[in-house]
């Protein structure tokens, strides 16, 4: 509307501002003289100096555009995961726009675009005495004027920091009223003119149309062609292109996308725009573009939007939008996509990457239909569930799944528990959680570091509920666990063996004991090196160095660290590896808006384990799904995998494993709180076996494409049978002598109460006896009854001598045999006793002895 209130100087200072710019463009573009105007010549003179003096090249940046986020199918075809903009654009050629989306915009907006030189100086004279005397604003800006604001503006969108700085950037590049308009027109027809000395008129409109904002997010006629009607800008119709030709000019006004609008929505058939479209098809009409029939024709058609909505985020990627979350995390996060938080927002919301990830649906689809048994919600707990695999030697992300539906509206979490934004398998700062207990998966690496020691996982030792000297800190210290503060899985007892079988029946009492000669400090230092933190992001170690207080205590061992499911893939992919860790990798190429490859993070693989170490490990491991503790997840598809069960407390469960080729990951347990999974149940199954459905499922989809070989074979000197020394326990009571038999690592049988001269229950005999014997020798003690007699030795003596010493000592007279013996003398001498002279008997046993003499009768 007219300004009623401009009083005659300001009248005056506009006119003033008119002969300057009309004076400049006058000069620049050679165009006709502008109508005289009374007024003295200073105010042109002042206009063509301010105008010398302002800068004339224009940078052109990079569109902004959307980033857009791909997976594989198994074809090798590339899937659209998600797209990420702050406008939302389709760049299109010259080619790619219909003709007559050229006429509608050039006849509404500049008709004399082709004949000057950046600056329609009749159009911008006009507009200029229009907006001085009062009447309707009017722009005058030539296409290429309209260009350059635009390139402006994106800029100040690009580049402000904060809100208020863009705003004002906003400010300065848009104004269009008093001296700060006029100087502002004047730097946009210096940059205009400049533009078309270095580009040809067409690529000109071609950068305007792609530029252009038309309405909330939508920019660039590409887009707006799709948004607004579902067709490509070479489809547009004579109508649908006079209706996108006429939202330039004030698109928040003019867009179609607003049907509940009172004004300019579907209830009045979108008035406004309508009026607006009308206008083009007039200037199309007047321009020649189109004939009076198409103009009737076109005028005629009511407006029906064809609403073609692009979403945006990783709500788009369906049951792939915790790993398309996982990906937009790394580019927030990484320094290769930019040095600051705010370039690599930038960089994901304007810069157009085509970022192509290492996701494979194939195992994607398999794992979120395994996962499926998981409820969203339970009625007695927090139930979370989650999956990842990983590919052996590249620590490519392969799938990623959880029991819960993706969202980042926090009102909707809220509002409905079976959706969140929190990724269950990754660290906090990738989007995820505080991590969960791993349990006995943690137990891979007290292995690790038994092996790196020199152990055998062959070597016996005592894993017996008792009280435990833990070697806790590196430089020796040890903490004390008394016996019955640690308890097996399922009340299961304790026992003299091996790490091996340790390791295949998840024996907590067994890592106790190998934890009492290698400590825990160098255990979880394996851990840091194999990638695994507390989820949080908190420190324990930097480098070999600790940062904290109480950072190893013997429940480390049992997994008692809150851990992120994706970091527990890489450790046993390591071991799958044969020893070489591959940081987690979700991104395979990123290109920028001209095709070229960019930087990714890095993820270099690193060899973190001795191969004897690594392939000793798989052997130990390879235990546990062969008859172990989880021999539940056994597949029987002849591909060889290993694995490992965890479970914390009941609240938090898992199954680690892995083939050669791949490495699967489940968790189920508590995602806050502590309720028992063992007195629950889903679908049928109690909740702590969900795992081990849940695993097998995944893996064998994994081993079905991927297959895999046998890992390598184990290390001699690591598997050996380990000779140890045997204690001598002869005469010690029998508690005693067993105490003393498993403290060495030995299993005692206690046998039948034999005859001894010793006190009833002291060792009598042991088998085997003292000495170097192989690791997991039972020993047999054999108690004294306290009822053994030692016989007398009465050979040579008469017969009469030999059987008052056995009745002294027996009680009873002793059977005899006579022998003849020609030349014998005396009552007889005696040969020999049964049984023999010193060996024990009981007391009441019966002796018998034999003499010779010359005749018997």
């Amino acid at each position: 509307m007219p300004d009623k209130n401009r009083t005659a100087t300001g009248v005056l200072g506009g006119i003033a501002g008119v002969v300057g710019l009309s004076a400049v463009a006058g000069l620049l573009v050679t165009a006709t003289v502008t109508p005289a105007i009374a007024v003295s010549g200073a105010a042109a003179s002042s206009a063509i100096t301010m105008f010398d003096n302002m800068p004339s090249y224009l940078e052109i940046d990079d569109l902004m555009q959307q980033s857009e986020i791909y997976a594989k199918q198994g074809d090798g075809s590339d899937v659209l995961l998600a797209r990420f903009y702050d406008q939302n654009r389709l760049p299109v050629t010259y080619e790619q726009i219909a003709p007559v989306m050229y006429d509608a915009i050039l006849s509404s907006e500049d008709p004399r675009y082709y004949e000057h030189g950046g600056v329609d100086l009749i159009g911008t004279t006009r507009a200029l005495l229009s907006n001085v005397q009062g009447g309707q604003t009017q722009g005058g800006s030539s296409i290429s004027q309209q260009y350059v604001k635009n390139v402006l503006v994106q800029k100040c969108e690009k580049e402000a920091p904060t809100q208020e700085e863009l705003a004002a950037c906003w400010t300065d590049a848009t104004t269009a009223s008093g001296v700060e308009g006029y100087q502002r027109k004047l730097q946009e027809m210096r940059y205009a003119i400049a533009l078309e000395q270095r580009y040809s008129k067409n690529d000109v409109l071609l950068g305007y149309l792609n530029i252009a904002n038309f309405g909330g997010t939508t920019y660039g006629i590409g887009a707006a062609a799709q948004y607004y009607f579902s067709v490509n800008a070479s489809d547009l119709t004579i109508a649908q292109a006079a209706t996108l030709a006429g939202m330039v000019q004030n698109p928040n006004t003019y867009r179609i996308d607003k049907p509940e609008r009172e004004t300019n929505g579907a209830a009045d058939g979108y008035a406004l725009t309508t009026d607006r479209r009308n206008y083009v098809l007039r200037q199309m009409l007047t321009e020649g573009k189109i004939t009076q029939e198409q103009y009737d024709a076109a005028k005629a058609e009511v407006i029906t939007p064809a609403i073609n909505p692009t979403e945006q985020g990783c709500q788009q990627a369906g049951g792939s939008a915790y790993f398309c979350d996982y990906v937009r995390t790394i580019v927030l996060n990484d320094v290769a996509f930019g040095e600051t938080p705010e370039e690599r927002s930038a960089a994901l919301r304007r810069g157009g990457l085509k970022i192509y990830t290492t996701l494979d649906l194939d195992l994607q689809l398999a794992a979120e239909a395994a996962i499926s048994i998981v409820p969203a919600t339970h009625p007695n707990l927090d139930l979370g569930a989650t999956g990842v695999q990983l590919e052996v030697g590249t620590g490519r992300v392969l799938s990623m799944v959880q029991n819960r539906k993706y969202t980042q509206d926090a009102d909707q979490s809220a509002a409905d528990p079976s959706y969140t934004s929190i990724n269950y398998n990754t660290r906090y700062v990738n989007g995820g959680s505080n991590g969960f207990n791993p349990g006995s998966t943690y137990k891979l690496f007290t292995l690790l570091n038994w092996l790196e020691h020199g152990h055998s996982v062959n070597e016996v030792i005592n894993g017996r509920q008792r009280n435990f000297t833990v070697l806790t800190d590196c430089d020796g210290g040890t903490q004390r666990v008394s016996s019955g503060e640690v308890k097996n899985f399922e009340g299961v007892g304790g026992y003299n063996g091996t790490p091996m079988k340790f390791t295949a029946d998840s024996l907590n009492t067994g890592f106790l004991a190998m934890s009492e000669k290698v400590s825990v400090c160098d255990t979880n230092k394996i851990a840091d090196r194999l990638g695994v933190e507390y989820a949080n992001g908190y420190k324990t170690y930097i480098g070999n160095e600790s940062i904290g207080e109480n950072v190893n205590v013997p429940y480390d061992i049992l997994g008692s660290k809150n851990i992120a499911p994706i970091d527990m893939a890489a450790s046993y992919a390591t071991i799958a590896s044969n020893g070489v860790y591959c940081p987690p990798k979700a991104i395979d190429a990123v290109y920028n808006t001209e095709g070229e490859a960019l930087p990714l993070p890095d993820t270099t693989c690193n060899r973190v384990l001795d191969e004897s170490v690594a392939s000793t490990a798989a052997f130990a491991l390879a235990g546990v799904i062969n008859g172990g503790s989880a021999a539940s997840s056994r597949i029987g598809d002849g591909v060889p995998v290993f694995g490992k069960t965890g479970i914390h407390e009941q609240y938090q469960t898992w199954m680690d494993g892995s083939s050669s080729k791949v490495t699967t990951v489940v968790w189920v347990g508590n995602v806050k709180g502590q309720q028992r999974l063992d007195r629950n149940s889903a679908n049928g199954y109690s909740l702590w076996r969900l795992r081990h459905s849940i695993w097998p499922d995944m893996q064998g989809a994994a081993n079905a494409k991927y297959g895999g070989e046998r890992f390598a074979t184990p290390d001699s000197n690591l598997t050996r049978a380990v000779q140890i020394d045997l204690p001598n326990v002869v005469g010690q009571p029998v508690d005693r002598a067993v105490a003393t038999l498993e403290a060495a690592g030995f299993s005692v049988i206690v046998g039948d109460a034999v005859d001894s001269t010793q006190a009833a229950g002291i060792v009598e005999r042991q088998d085997p006896g003292a000495g170097r014997v192989s690791g997991g020798t039972t020993v047999t003690i054999s108690p004294s009854n306290g009822e053994g007699v030692a016989v007398p030795d009465v050979v040579g003596m008469n017969r009469q001598q030999a059987v008052d010493s056995i009745r002294g000592t027996f009680g009873r007279n002793p059977a005899e045999t006579c022998v003849v013996k020609e030349g014998a003398t005396g009552p007889g001498v005696v040969t020999s006793v049964e049984p023999g002279a010193g060996s024990i008997v009981n007391r009441n046993a019966q002796l018998a002895i034999t003499y010779e003499r010359d005749t018997c009768s």
